[in-house]
């Protein structure tokens, strides 16, 4: 009898699998990491054989934790990036850069090699373009495609399958060459409210051959999220997997989707179930992502979507986020000369430096509730990769204000503290576009890696005036991904009734308020400053 599913994540830098029972606790987790190579020209790769083993390792070992037999696997289910992956008519891998390697035939999602592209695309002003956010970005497939066919046409030309990363780990795992409306209706421009892909769009931004061949090379079948895809588990992924052959393999998830799957809808600790429109999902990783749920289209300038059905059933979702995140906080704190020290003294502690640091933020402020002053006079717009949301500008870029020729760890905690602050501006500002547009959210449900610190789960609060909650499972992502296996295995109905029973709310945080909601308003409108000035100085030194 089937008593477990697994959930496989696979995000920027690892592979993740977790084994989760009937009621979504965690069991065992494991990853492993990915190869990534990034060279000039906002070159961006990964290797799919790479990607794939690091699923088999992890879902191994995750399997070996848990304890449990493969027959007792209901089902499984996929996220991942929203990365590009090229393979030849057999499956074999092309290269999609230019070192000519075939191993390297994943254009990863944070690869911004198609601003040129991206910018003629959204130029044409077509109608597509409405559902998302009227502005494409360059982290979406149909700029990658239109860049491989000016740039590299022979893997173009040749290419027999273009797939989203997570549909390729399904088509792996199954040989099912159906696509997932999750993928497909977010990152490929797929009109799922109309259940067609449009013609005109594709020919009018120059890919009219997917228009001729009836959209065959990126997905001529798209079906709904978590619907049981070929004959479930092939043999050879079975014995690769160290899984029984024929086990439930939904249609998967983006990872941020997933993070939205596993917290939206959740069950509080008094038995009431939320009504996800209430919420936002923020998942927190290399990037963020602000996901919001309506029962009615609702256009956001510079927000993905509407997008129908892609992330819950029944539901229109809206995407907002930022480029970088975890990656912006690390990039500032590793620029301060006390971070070797730093990291060193975290190191002999046994824990991670960015944990290291938020101890000394609350030992040097006295309390998570004063932390964020600490942040008083240093100012931080960290748009490393640009601004996905509200703004939709990939040619954004940080901006740092109040340094001082300061060395020692005190000035570094400052400096976490003011990112924090900052990337919280950030969130502040894409749920501020979604309020103009009569989206009324109360709460803020965090996911990723981040989400654990209560010192960005308190600085959240207070910068947005919202409650900031913490699902109760430590993986919500993985969560999110074994609900698409529950569903596929039968043991739910859809999404909604496996959130009902698997995903649960743990702590709430609820925003201060008063003098400390002052503080941050102004610190609000610092960042504000900021962006305009970066802004105005692109636009002095243009032409220079």
């Amino acid at each position: 009898m089937a008593t477990v599913f697994i959930g496989i994540d696979v995000g920027t830098g690892s592979a993740r699998a977790g084994v989760f029972d009937l009621a979504g606790r965690l069991l065992a987790a494991a990853r492993h990491p990915i190869r990534i190579w990034q060279d000039e020209g906002s070159i961006v790769e990964q290797s799919s054989a790479d990607i794939w083993a690091a699923v088999v390792h992890s879902v191994r070992e995750a399997m070996r934790l848990a304890g449990v037999a493969p027959e007792a696997v209901g089902g499984i289910g996929f996220d991942a990036t929203c990365s590009l992956v090229v393979l030849g008519p057999g499956g074999e891998p092309l290269p999609v850069g230019p070192s000519d390697d075939p191993q390297r035939d994943v254009i990863v999602w944070m690869d911004h090699r198609a601003l040129d592209q991206t910018r003629r695309i959204n130029e044409t002003g077509h109608p597509v373009l409405d559902y998302v956010g009227r502005s494409i970005s360059p982290e979406m497939e149909t700029p990658k495609l239109l860049w491989l066919k000016e740039n590299r046409p022979a893997t173009f030309a040749g290419a027999g399958h273009f797939f989203d990363l997570a549909d390729f780990l399904s088509w792996r795992a199954t040989g099912s060459l159906r696509r997932s409306a999750c993928t497909t209706t977010c990152k490929w421009t797929y009109l799922a409210h109309e259940g067609r892909w449009d013609a005109d769009y594709f020919r009018r931004i120059g890919l009219g051959e997917f228009t001729d061949e009836d959209f065959r090379r990126i997905g001529s079948e798209i079906v709904d999220i978590a619907t049981p895809l070929g004959a479930g588990l092939t043999a050879e992924a079975a014995a690769e997997l160290g899984l029984a052959p024929g086990i439930p393999v939904g249609a998967s998830l983006i990872d941020a989707h997933a993070g939205g799957v596993g917290t939206l809808g959740s069950r509080r600790a008094d038995g009431s179930v939320t009504e996800p429109s209430r919420e936002v999902a923020f998942i927190m990783g290399t990037s963020s992502c602000v996901m919001a749920v309506t029962r009615e289209p609702a256009f956001v300038n510079g927000v993905w979507g509407p997008y129908f059905a892609a992330m819950l059933p029944g539901y229109w979702l809206l995407e907002g986020g930022q480029s970088a995140f975890g990656a912006a906080l690390d990039a500032i704190v590793a620029m301060h000369p006390a971070f070797p020290a730093a990291r060193e003294a975290a190191r002999e502690a046994g824990v991670p430096v960015l944990d290291y640091l938020e101890t000394r933020a609350l030992a040097q402020a006295g309390s998570v509730e004063a932390a964020a002053r600490l942040a008083a006079n240093l100012h931080i717009v960290p748009e490393f990769l640009g601004n996905r949301a509200p703004e939709a500008d990939p040619a954004a870029t940080a901006v740092l204000a109040g340094l001082k020729l300061e060395t020692g760890t005190e000035s570094l905690v400052r400096l976490f503290v003011a990112a924090l602050c900052g990337l919280s501006y950030g969130a502040r500002r894409i749920l501020e576009a979604m309020a103009r547009e009569g989206i009324a959210i109360e709460t803020i449900v965090v996911s990723g890696g981040a989400a654990r610190s209560r010192l960005l789960r308190r600085i959240l609060a207070d910068a947005t005036g919202m409650k900031v909650a913490l699902p109760e499972t430590p993986e919500p992502v993985l969560l999110g991904s074994a609900m698409v296996g529950a569903v596929a295995g039968g043991a739910y109905a859809d999404l909604q009734a496996a959130a009902g029973a698997m995903c649960r709310t743990g702590e709430e945080i609820a925003p201060a308020g008063g003098a400390m909601a002052e503080f941050h308003a102004r610190k609000a409108e610092a960042y504000d400053v900021l962006k305009r000035a970066e802004l105005e100085l692109r636009r002095l030194m243009r032409d220079a």
